[in-house]
């Protein structure tokens, strides 16, 4: 049976796990969750995840939430070799490090800058985009320390995956990165060195694109956590 993913076609976590499919060249199908209607809000779907959230893996059975830990699990059993996910203790710890940063910290703030006011009831502040130069610094800032072309290594990694995704947003809004240069390179690097890749995250950024400019309607939505525009 092939491998089964359930994601969103413009959800960075759905778009880095779907770069890994792609990258270790494995059959899969991808059924789209109709974030619109609350389809991840059911019943039916919390029988694949608790948590109701997007995306998720079906392996034969072995259902699996969350993208890192997807990530992670496609690279061990996967991986023709461990390119994208050193066996080596520090160099897997550098990347394991980058997948931290982006969940705490990196798509954290990105996302709630650039994705929650396109899509529920939030606004751009002053304090939202401080957060967001802070993200970018301290990407900057590790890229820097490394000294070598991706976000973990001098190859790209499940790592580049979601912090290509989460970087994406930006620019789905416009927003200009060349303040941070490396932060920049290492982007304009990734998009140059694998197309195929970057074809998959660029189709959910134009999604995003055409939702900055006409946010949809969600009203019907009960949301737990965020307040939706009436």
């Amino acid at each position: 049976m092939p491998i089964t993913l359930y994601s969103v076609s413009d959800g960075p976590p759905s778009l880095a796990v779907r770069q890994a499919l792609e990258y270790l060249g494995l059959e899969h199908k991808l059924v789209n969750v109709d974030f619109g209607i609350g389809e991840h809000m059911t019943e039916e779907f919390a029988q694949k995840n608790p948590q109701k959230e997007i995306p998720v893996l079906d392996d034969n059975g072995f259902l699996l939430g969350e993208s890192n830990a997807i990530l992670q699990y496609l690279a061990e059993r996967y991986g023709k070799d461990d390119t994208i996910y050193p066996k080596d203790p520090m160099a897997r710890a550098v990347v394991n490090h980058r997948l931290c940063f982006n969940l705490s910290t990196y798509y954290r703030y990105i996302s709630e800058y650039t994705l929650a006011p396109m899509f529920f009831d939030y606004q751009r502040t002053p304090l939202g985009l401080k957060k967001t130069h802070i993200a970018l610094d301290n990407f900057n800032t590790y890229l820097k320390l490394l000294g070598k072309k991706y976000a973990a290594g001098e190859t790209v990694t499940i790592a580049d995956f979601q912090l290509v995704t989460a970087t994406m947003c930006l620019e789905a809004i416009n927003f200009d990165i060349s303040p941070w240069p490396l932060v920049k390179n290492w982007y304009d690097t990734y998009k140059l060195e694998h197309p195929t890749l970057w074809k998959i995250v660029e189709e959910g950024m134009k999604e995003l694109e055409a939702f900055e400019k006409n946010p949809p309607d969600l009203s019907h939505m009960d949301h737990p956590i965020h307040p939706v525009r009436k």
